[in-house]
């Protein structure tokens, strides 16, 4: 049976860092047009939607062929969670007769992540038991000989307090969360209320292709890397 995929692209209006960052121009699109079009030609996604409150971003995104949903004010907030827009999305087609087996969460502040990963990173969770896939890139495991305070003031390590003195070759390998990627079952997701599961697989991505707009010496990055 053919599997129903939603795509959730969160595109709020607001933006501190860097205004109208969502809709802003990279190498001649609104930045959100890039992750739009890497969803719709997606063999595995059935359906692509963008969440937003700002009239604007839902007027672009609707011209690139996306779907757009209102989102509330309440959810269009710096502490807002991704879960929470997810569960909104989710209930909202449901109510309107549509459901699906598996979410797929792309974030427009993720230009470079392709169609390519996308379906890579489908076909990882399909060929394994995962319930999820989160897409992540190589860190440097130097954080493991990091020290914490505990409640006393005292340091401990922040993993173990055998790692702050191993070397750093025999440590194991460390990996930081991309932004780009999270595919989960929609069963697990309303069963953990969480994109991380006990189940989840990493689709490593390379760093030059994890970038995350958040500035505009990172647009400027981006977009010398999208015109080679």
């Amino acid at each position: 049976m053919t599997k129903r995929v939603l795509a959730i692209i969160p595109a709020r209006g607001g933006s501190k860092g860097l205004p109208r960052k969502n809709i802003i121009s990279l190498a001649g699109k609104p930045l959100i047009a890039w992750t739009i079009e890497a969803s719709l030609r997606s063999k595995y996604i059935t359906k692509t939607i963008v969440s937003s409150d700002d009239d604007e971003i839902k007027s672009v995104s609707f011209d690139y062929g996306a779907e757009v949903i209102d989102r509330p004010v309440n959810l269009a907030t710096d502490e807002a969670s991704s879960e929470s827009v997810i569960k909104h999305a989710v209930d909202y087609l449901k109510c309107n007769g549509e459901e699906f087996d598996i979410i797929i969460l792309l974030q427009p502040t993720s230009p470079l992540r392709t169609t390519e990963h996308i379906d890579n990173a489908f076909k990882m969770m399909f060929d394994s038991q995962a319930e999820s896939v989160i897409s992540v890139c190589d860190f440097d495991n130097k954080v493991l000989k990091t020290f914490l305070n505990d409640h006393n003031g005292y340091l401990t390590g922040i993993v173990n307090d055998e790692y702050p003195f191993m070397r750093r070759q025999d440590l194991p390998k460390v990996y930081m969360p991309n932004g780009a990627i999270y595919i989960i079952w929609t069963s697990s997701f309303f069963k953990n209320r969480s994109l991380l599961t006990v189940k989840t697989l990493g689709f490593i991505m390379a760093k030059d292709v994890s970038a995350d707009v958040d500035s505009w010496s990172d647009l400027d990055e981006i977009e010398k890397y999208s015109a080679r």
